[in-house]
């Protein structure tokens, strides 16, 4: 037995605030590490101790492995659990936390090196018979050769950052003129995120499935496969929706799929908690895809159905115990369903936002589980991953665990910035996912009806949604006698112009008039139409009548913003009363802005070069994604505003094109 008390959780946000409450349950302290802009951050708050380790930039903080051991030292703990992500798949500091007599809480580095690089653990896995994609994963990494193999194993090709994960570095090539452009980007994107550039190619299966298997080792050699889940549905090769068990593997291919995960783990010497990750195609094939070396974001589906605490588990492998179960013991019951809850807007190419939380709330419901590590009143931060909690419904069988995630997600509202909510419902409640037919490529196929919902377009309905806006706006700035007043006077009420900063892209502003027929009854004029709407609010919750429909919501007032939440909607209206008129920037003016706040990684253009609409100018770096900022004209570049490596704020100013005079038009 290795004892330890004090455990240090290398990590932030939800999963540092999952593992602090496991290990307090078990009776250890815990230290909390924080960069500069999470010093108010849940995490910070639950621990025993806090330790700040740098400034907000992951290199100079969660990154940072020095800063991280003196930390630990510095608390007395005696051992770290790293999460996911950041330092939790990097075999150095697993190395150096043994060298300094810390505990590392996951599998040994060796482990760790081999199943980190894609490249590596696809040449060992074969070796031990596992089936693998075909593809190149030479040591070759200029672009002639990789050029040439990918030119022998043909498109649709997917190129992979050997030591990756997450969807980072990673693109898919349908033609193969794109070629040179596309590994430049995912050995660029692969560097910054991981530290290395180097590249796999592999072969794109059409229509697979992403199903990965939980496996635990302990320290006397037993190895357990803990099931299946379904990770299929996915966004720029990010997972979006996780479920356990998947409903696409029976028992047999559920027994082959583990004995092929404990084969994998077995061959590195595995311990503690990791995920064999397979890609199964049409015919019921599966194929060996990584292995990750760390807990997985989706974990709670599989605790869920297993009744297992997966993170206790950690910990009780890590002070050398064996396996609490073997595999005869362990019993999938039930059905569970993850979605990921991100601060992004969908309807914008899935654009990362930053932000304040005005607001934030959560069902109540024991068969639902809300990983967060959130607060009201903080801010979203753009160092750091988009993704702000975890929703996980759990039922006897498929369909009620949508059912119960569908109404949890109707339950759930954060004000103050763009999430992904209402496209995670519409994902739910697809045909194709209710049926439990999704592939990779079902966000890719049907993007345009699952984001229909989220547009704003001219009928009645957001018409309504104007009306709804401008009188909670008007019912909460007039005090009760002037109610009255306006309704005795028989005036025709005021004017007030809204513009919709949700997801009308040109910003457009709508005139409304309004005016009380009672003291609670506002008649609001929009688009040539008339609404008689019945408001009454208590706190943050609001009631309006219309016709005999009740609309119940959230709500949240700021300055001249408005952000309401009805179950069905989230909306963001700004009160453009007493703006000046401005012009719809939809066509382009030049004007290379920065969409969010994020890191300027490089400037490709200079004053004077001549670029078309379309070309790539410059490239933005946020939450662990890189964003290539396009020409909206045709024209010469006038001025260059910022440099690699400045901090941008959102709508900063990059650099400024003047618009070339078409002479045919003059």
């Amino acid at each position: 037995m290795t004892l330890f008390k004090k455990i240090l959780i290398a990590n932030r946000g939800e999963i540092a605030v999952r593992i602090i409450k496991t290990a307090t349950a078990m009776g250890y302290s815990t230290v909390a590490v924080y960069s500069e802009a999470d010093q108010d951050a849940l995490h910070v708050q639950l621990a025993d101790q806090s330790v700040l380790i740098g400034p907000a930039p992951v290199a100079e903080s969660y990154l940072n492995a020095e800063s991280i051991i003196a930390a630990a030292k510095s608390s007395g703990a005696d051992a770290i659990h790293p999460g996911y992500g950041f330092l939790s798949e990097n075999s150095a500091f697993a190395r150096l936390c043994l060298d300094n007599q810390i505990i590392f809480i996951g599998p040994s580095a060796h482990a760790i090196e081999l199943m980190g690089s894609k490249r590596q653990s696809k040449i060992a896995v074969q070796n031990a018979n596992v089936p693998t994609v075909p593809g190149y994963d030479g040591e070759n990494q200029s672009i002639a050769a990789l050029t040439r193999e990918a030119k022998r194993i043909g498109t649709p090709l997917m190129i992979k950052a050997s030591a990756g994960g997450g969807g980072r570095g990673m693109r898919l090539v349908t033609d193969l003129s794109t070629l040179s452009e596309h590994l430049s980007s995912a050995a660029s994107e692969a560097e910054n995120a991981f530290g290395s550039g180097e590249l796999i190619l592999e072969k794109a299966l059409i229509k697979p499935r992403h199903i990965e298997i939980q496996i635990f080792a302990d320290q006397q050699g037993n190895v357990i496969s803990l099931g299946e889940r379904d990770c299929s549905v996915q966004r720029r090769h990010q997972k979006v929706v996780e479920e356990a068990p998947s409903p696409a593997v029976n028992p047999t291919l559920r027994k082959a799929m583990g004995e092929a995960a404990i084969q994998v783990a077995t061959l590195c010497d595995y311990t503690g908690a990791g995920t064999v990750e397979f890609l199964l195609d049409q015919s019921g094939d599966f194929f060996f895809l990584e292995m990750n070396t760390r807990l997985q974001v989706e974990h709670p589906v599989t605790e869920q159905v297993t009744g297992i605490d997966l993170v206790e588990w950690q910990l009780r492998i890590a002070a050398g115990e064996p396996l609490p179960l073997t595999q005869d013991q362990i019993q999938i019951k039930g059905h569970a369903i993850e979605v990921r809850l991100y601060a992004e807007d969908p309807c914008n190419d899935y654009l990362p936002q930053t932000g304040p939380i005005h607001l934030w709330q959560i069902p109540d419901d024991d068969n639902v589980r809300v990983d967060s590590g959130i607060l009201q009143g903080t801010q979203i931060s753009p160092f750091y991953d988009p993704m702000l909690a975890k929703i996980i419904a759990f039922s006897n069988d498929r369909q009620g665990a949508i059912r119960k995630l569908d109404r949890a997600l109707s339950h759930t509202c954060l004000l103050g910035t763009k999430t992904n909510k209402y496209f995670l419902r519409d994902i739910i409640n697809h045909p194709e996912f209710r049926s439990g037919q999704v592939t990779t490529d079902f966000i890719a196929r049907n993007q345009t009806q699952l984001l229909a919902t989220n547009v704003l377009s001219d009928n009645e309905a957001d018409s309504f949604a104007h009306a709804l806006a401008v009188a909670l706006w008007v019912y909460s700035h007039t005090p009760q006698p002037c109610r009255h007043q306006d309704r005795l006077s028989g005036r025709m009420g005021s004017i007030v112009f809204l513009r919709h900063n949700n997801r009308d892209k040109n910003k457009t502003v709508v005139r409304c008039r309004v005016h009380y027929l009672s003291a609670q009854c506002l008649r609001v004029n929009v688009n040539d139409m008339s609404f008689d709407l019945n408001i009454k609010i208590l706190g943050d919750r609001f009631h309006v009548l219309h016709d005999t429909n009740t609309h119940s919501g959230t709500l949240f007032i700021q300055e001249r913003s408005l952000f309401f939440d009805t179950g069905e909607q989230s909306y963001h209206f700004i009160n453009a009363t007493h703006e000046l008129p401005h012009k719809s920037e939809a066509e382009g003016n030049g004007r290379i802005l920065s969409p969010m706040d994020g890191n300027l990684m490089s400037v490709q253009v200079s004053p004077g070069d001549s670029v078309s609409k379309g070309d790539t100018v410059a490239v933005v770096e946020a939450m662990k994604m890189e964003h290539q900022l396009k020409a909206d004209v045709d024209g010469i570049v006038e001025t260059v505003s910022a440099q690699a490596g400045d901090q941008l704020k959102t709508r900063q100013l990059i650099l400024l094109i003047k618009r070339e005079i078409n002479q045919n038009q003059t």
